[in-house]
Formats: structure tokens, C-alpha cells, sequence
């Protein structure tokens, strides 16, 4: 298998995470394929176009990463947010101007960039390795950008300063913990026990909106609603999950809820995107290719 064999299909398991998590149904105040949630500005087919306007640009990320390992400390960077800018340009053009995956661009470009790096070292890629990278990237991410950073303030910064929130930026620059932590050690339990897939990842889901400080849904609804959401799938895991006999009846009163309080856990479904990615490596099945050979493709 060719590097650009290998970089493609290492993409095509970062947008297979993408189409699980918007496939997977019923989701609280989120777009699946029973209706959009609390969303009144994108709908099924969005995500679907999305997703393919992504896609080619996730094996360009690992590309990026496998070539970028030998510059000088801080010279990256801007090739990968000019990268990122680009893929967020299809996603917006794909969808007329709808912001259906951005958080997922930035988690997995991070992810994808990482994966390259990882690959250039001839190392295995797993869940660890790839977060631990991660955390590198992205250190000093949320004060640089968030606190010191001197344009316009955006939402992101708004939330920071009002209540310490550092979003999808402090969960990068943590290398996923709370996925690492939460999500993918619930997924695999529930899988493990016998759950389908779906279920397991709808599990994951609930686990992480539990915990998970999601700045969609107190942008949306404030401390308040964050607090009433995470309670509220606390309360639905500690009943028994997934496992209770009208466990998708309750999931649809969940997200009727959601939908009445204008609430949706963005963030959280994100996050889920990043454990389904995370849950396929190691990818040992996959024959690294010669250093030499991949970085005189990639160069």
C-alpha cells in the first residue's frame, strides 16, 4: 500500500466517524435522521454534504502532519490553520453558509495532523499516542487565543471570560481527556457487554453530555441549562442506559426537552465524533510504508 494509499484511508475513518454521529439516532436537541433537534437552520442532508466536502481534506491533514514533523518548533502551525480555513471554506460552501462540522474540522485536522506526525516516527497510532500529540499542538491554545488574543472578541471568548470556559480549544490542548476518560472507556464497556454499536456510541454520548462543559449548549441556555442537560444524562445513565426496556422512548422525551429549551450539545457530539475516530486504532493492520518513501511522496 502507497502513502497516498494509506493517508486516504486513515481519512476515510476520520469521515466514517462524521456519518456515525450524525447517523446515530435519537440524539438530544442534535440533527439525526428523526428530525434536526433544536436546529432550525440545518438539517440531515446538510451534514451529509458536509461531510463529503470534508472528506478529501482529511487525508491532506495527515499528509501535512507526516511533512511538517521535521520544521523548526512554530513553523507549523500556519500551514495547519491555513489548512483548516480551507476545509471550513468547503464545509461553508457545501452546506450555502451553514456551520454543520466546524468544531469536528478542528478536533479532527488536529487528530489527522497528529496522525502524520505519529506515522513519520514509524509508530503505531493509538488513542494515547494520538492525544498526547495532540496536547504538544495545541499548548498554550486556549490562554493565547482566548485570553490574550486582541481582535474582536468572539463568542468563545465571551463565555471564557464570563465563566472560565475554554471549549473545544481547552479540550484539544487537554488531548482529549475527557474522550479519553469518558467517552471511549464508555463505549467500549458497552460494547464489550453486548451493546450494538449504536448503542454503544449513544451511551458514550450520554456519558460525555454528563460531564462534558459544552459551551453550544450555555451559549444557548446559559449555566442553567448546562447544568439541567448534564443532570438530566446523569440521571438517564444512572437509571440503567441504554440497558432500561424504554430506553429510546426516553431518549425522544430528551430530546423533546432540548428541542422546548433550544438547547443542543454541539460540543458533546463533537466529542463523540472523536471517540468514534479514536475507537479504530490501533490500526496495525496497516503496513507502514518506508519513512523515505512517504516523505519523498508527501515533500
Amino acid at each position: 500500500m502507497n502513502s497516498a494509499n494509506v493517508f486516504h484511508h486513515l481519512g476515510d475513518l476520520a469521515w466514517q466517524a462524521l456519518l456515525d454521529e450524525v447517523n446515530l439516532t435519537p440524539k438530544p436537541g442534535l440533527v439525526d435522521r428523526r428530525n434536526s433537534g433544536a436546529h432550525q437552520d440545518m438539517a440531515l442532508d446538510d451534514f451529509y454534504r458536509s461531510a463529503a466536502a470534508i472528506r478529501p481534506w482529511l487525508p491532506r491533514f495527515i499528509a501535512y502532519g507526516f511533512a511538517a514533523t521535521p520544521l523548526a518548533a512554530g513553523k507549523w502551525p500556519a500551514g495547519l490553520r491555513e489548512l483548516g480555513i480551507a476545509c471550513e471554506r468547503e464545509m461553508f460552501r457545501a452546506t450555502y453558509g451553514v456551520n454543520t462540522h466546524k468544531g469536528s474540522v478542528f478536533a479532527l485536522g488536529l487528530l489527522c495532523c497528529a496522525l502524520g506526525m505519529i506515522l513519520s516516527r514509524q509508530q503505531i497510532p493509538t488513542p494515547e499516542r494520538l492525544c498526547q500529540q495532540v496536547a504538544y499542538l495545541c499548548r498554550g491554545l486556549t490562554e493565547r487565543e482566548l485570553h490574550n488574543d486582541p481582535r474582536r472578541e468572539t463568542a468563545g471568548q465571551r463565555l471564557f471570560h464570563l465563566y472560565g470556559l475554554g471549549g473545544a480549544r481547552a479540550e484539544a490542548e487537554s488531548g482529549f481527556a475527557t474522550v479519553l476518560h469518558i467517552g471511549l472507556p464508555a463505549y467500549r464497556q458497552a460494547l464489550g457487554g453486548g451493546m450494538s454499536r449504536q448503542e454503544s456510541l449513544l451511551t458514550a454520548l450520554l456519558s460525555l453530555m454528563r460531564v462534558n462543559a459544552d459551551t453550544n449548549v450555555v451559549a444557548r441556555g446559559g449555566l442553567a441549562g448546562l447544568s439541567w442537560l448534564q443532570q438530566y444524562a446523569a440521571d438517564f445513565l444512572e437509571r440503567g442506559g441504554l440497558a432500561q426496556p424504554d430506553a429510546i422512548p426516553q431518549l425522544q422525551r430528551f430530546d423533546r426537552h432540548c428541542i422546548a429549551r433550544h438547547l443542543s450539545p454541539g460540543g458533546s457530539a463533537d466529542l463523540l465524533v472523536v471517540t468514534r475516530f479514536l475507537e479504530f486504532f490501533p490500526v496495525q493492520a496497516i503496513p507502514l510504508i518506508a519513512h523515505d518513501k512517504i516523505r519523498s511522496e508527501v515533500c
